[in-house]
């Protein structure tokens, strides 16, 4: 029995349906919020018991964390250190490979996206079967002029390839990044045909501008794409960090950052469940047979998992790769401007909340030869980790402690009221093995420090820790709630392009 069969359901029209989908979310998040509120004043204690039972949940999951993390930490260490350019040599018919970087830009400065450049061209893979496409934007005005053509000429001889072009806003296409990423696609695929390179032979890379690769990146990939046993049905997903800048950044975005690496470091020992996430790869054969991104939505980094996902009928899967890519931290010349640019840049990842109709829709409203077991897994894991995105915080620090405050006014003298504090207290602090775990690795992470920068830096990086309760409510819970009342409100988020630089590179 599908859903569309219900009678209630199977009356509403399709735009109610999907407007019902789109206010799942935010009705749970506020639903929980407004409910725990007003139980702490009526029923207290029953929120007492359901914050302790909620904060141990949480415990588990820290300790989870931990262990996930040091196994990251431990296989990062262990594949930077093999030469996988070697390896790759010793597979046969390796030489047909082809790796295309695909790079839609917006405002950012020359500097920036010269840097992505480089850094490819620095790749121990042979530059000679290295595509690398950099699509601008019309709507971006002069910001286009200053750096493509210039970058074309510095490394029009360094690829097989180096094409640059400009994408120019469609009736059918929203102002995102994808659609940008869909226009060097199928402008890159006229190359492909021209040259004759089977679509198999070719794996593309969708990069952020400030994306900076690993020397050993395109070997690492291609190693993983020739030894799987269908490597046109697999997305290939590298460590992210976020350190292009870190020397130079704010506190608070340092710890947003780090925080946000470290989830997705233990995301990717557990692949059966994790969506690719910014910067990856996959086969160009599978880009083309789904029909390349998706022009309308805001992320569509995880968005093209989820359609081969559902194109292959499950038969598709995340291949992890330690071996890292480096982004920008959030950082501006204003203080209160990099607040509001970090805070616009979790709105913008809390946005994957758009595909909760959409996966609803695929797997539940139309015929799927899935199993019902693995949908379910992709649903349960996909609301609950947004559910726990917009609540977790606030219900850990907020409401840990406004009922026992209701409870103390009512002079309630029952003996959990008057021991919760030192329970909850205790939790907390064993569960600070997460902090201290975090804030160590931060400085195994770092990159070299700059010449300009004191050692004294180094302690900043630790105790910058101690602001992790602050950053999880106000750049965790706020704008993953914010994305989601958007989305139940009908309102189109719009991809906010985080501003680029540095501070001694600005133009």
């Amino acid at each position: 029995m599908k859903i569309d069969d219900i009678p209630i359901w199977r009356n509403l029209s399709e735009h109610k349906k999907i407007r019902f989908l789109e206010a799942v979310p935010a009705t749970l998040a506020l639903g929980t919020l407004f409910g725990l509120f007003i139980f702490s004043f009526i029923k207290p204690l029953w929120v007492i018991y359901f914050i302790i039972v909620y904060s141990f949940f949480w415990l588990i999951r820290v300790f989870y964390f931990v262990m996930y993390l040091m196994v990251a930490w431990y296989k990062h260490k262990k594949e930077v250190q093999i030469d996988w350019m070697k390896k790759v040599k010793e597979l046969p018919n390796w030489r047909r490979i082809h790796h295309v970087v695909i790079v839609p830009t917006w405002k950012e400065p020359y500097e920036v996206v010269r840097e992505t450049a480089t850094s490819c061209s620095q790749s121990n893979y042979p530059l000679d079967r290295i595509v690398v496409c950099f699509g601008g934007e019309e709507r971006a005005g002069e910001e286009v002029n200053k750096k493509l053509p210039p970058l074309e000429e510095e490394f029009k001889n360094t690829f097989r390839k180096f094409m640059t072009m400009i994408h120019v806003l469609q009736s059918d296409e929203r102002p995102v990044k994808s659609a940008n990423a869909n226009y060097i696609a199928k402008e890159f695929k006229k190359w492909v045909d021209e040259e004759g390179i089977p679509y198999e032979d070719v794996i593309v890379s969708n990069f952020d501008s400030d994306t900076q690769v690993h020397p050993q990146y395109f070997a690492r990939l291609a190693y993983a794409y020739l030894t799987q046993p269908e490597p046109t049905k697999a997305s290939y997903q590298p460590m992210v960090l976020y350190n292009n800048n870190i020397w130079e950044s704010p506190s608070f975005t340092r710890v947003v950052a780090n925080a946000t690496a470290f989830w997705l470091m233990t995301e990717l020992t557990r692949p059966e469940q994790f969506m690719t996430f910014s910067s990856h790869s996959m086969s160009f054969k599978a880009l083309v047979e789904v029909g390349y991104w998706d022009n309308q939505v805001v992320t569509e980094d995880s968005r093209i998992f989820l359609q081969c996902f559902i194109h292959y009928e499950g038969d598709y899967r995340l291949v992890p790769m330690y071996v890292p890519v480096c982004m920008d931290t959030v950082a501006t010349d204003s203080f209160w401007q990099t607040i509001v640019n970090q805070y616009k840049q979790l709105r913008r990842w809390g946005w994957s909340v758009e595909h909760q109709p959409y996966l609803f829709t695929e797997f539940f409203r139309k015929p799927s030869n899935i199993p019902l077991q693995i949908r379910l897994r992709y649903m349960w894991k996909l609301v609950e980790g947004q559910y726990s995105w917009a609540t977790g915080a606030v219900l850990i620090l907020v409401f840990g402690r406004l009922p026992l405050w209701v409870a103390s006014v009512q002079q309630n003298n029952d003996v959990l009221v008057q021991n919760a504090p030192f329970v909850l207290e205790n939790i907390m602090l064993v569960a600070m093995v997460g902090v201290v775990a975090s804030a160590g690795l931060n400085i195994l992470l770092l990159p070299a420090k700059p010449p300009e920068q004191h050692w004294v830096k180094y302690a900043a990086m630790v105790l910058q820790w101690i602001l992790l309760p602050i950053t999880i409510i106000v750049f965790g819970s706020a704008p993953a709630l914010d994305a989601q009342i958007r989305l139940m409100k009908g309102e189109f988020l719009g991809f906010w392009n985080t501003e680029k630089g540095r501070k001694d590179k600005k133009e």
